[in-house]
């Protein structure tokens, strides 16, 4: 497949402002209180930084690497844990950190993977939400931007590990 990167979708400049927008809403709703970043690795790490960056709360952080993808554009609709969280989360405000929720099958599948270790709560920031796509009940509690159906890479989102670097988000024309 020969890609061609579309349109600037979001800038660089709009993402921050986001995430610090979001970071914001974050703090006020544990203040006082330790939160617990949990990034998905690896689409989730750029916007993790900028999201754990608006948060003045104590903050810990740790990852979890979870696909149900491969080196395709679609879900195989089986997830595996490749990595996992090695922080105790029993009783704490845990965060999940995702770069896009599309059909939501890896995230519900994180989500209740964590709800097993009796955090205090448990929801979910994300950077692209792409409703239209969704087999799987599950929303975002704090939502970057949301998406038509499109095949986005940039700030973290890849095609094949590729495209990940780039400054903003993107989407691919095939």
């Amino acid at each position: 497949m020969a890609e061609i990167i579309g349109k600037v979708l979001f800038t660089e400049e709009q993402i921050r402002q986001r995430a610090k927008e979001l970071g914001e809403q974050i703090a006020r709703d544990y203040e006082g209180e330790e939160i617990y970043l949990i990034g998905t690795l690896k689409g989730g790490i750029v916007w993790m930084a900028d999201i754990m960056k608006a948060i003045p709360n104590d903050t810990k952080i740790d990852f979890i690497c979870a696909s149900s993808y491969g080196s395709g554009t679609s879900t195989t609709g089986v997830v595996k844990i490749k990595k996992d969280v090695e922080a105790d989360l029993f009783n704490k405000n845990v965060i999940i950190i995702e770069d896009i929720v599309d059909t939501g099958t890896t995230l519900k599948f994180i989500k209740s993977y964590l709800a097993e270790r009796n955090p205090k709560s448990v929801k979910i920031c994300t950077l692209l939400d792409k409703p239209s796509r969704r087999l799987c009940d599950v929303q975002a509690d704090y939502i970057g931007f949301e998406i038509d159906n499109l095949f986005v890479v940039g700030y973290g989102l890849d095609y094949d590990q590729k495209y990940r670097n780039l400054p903003y988000v993107g989407y691919i024309e095939g």
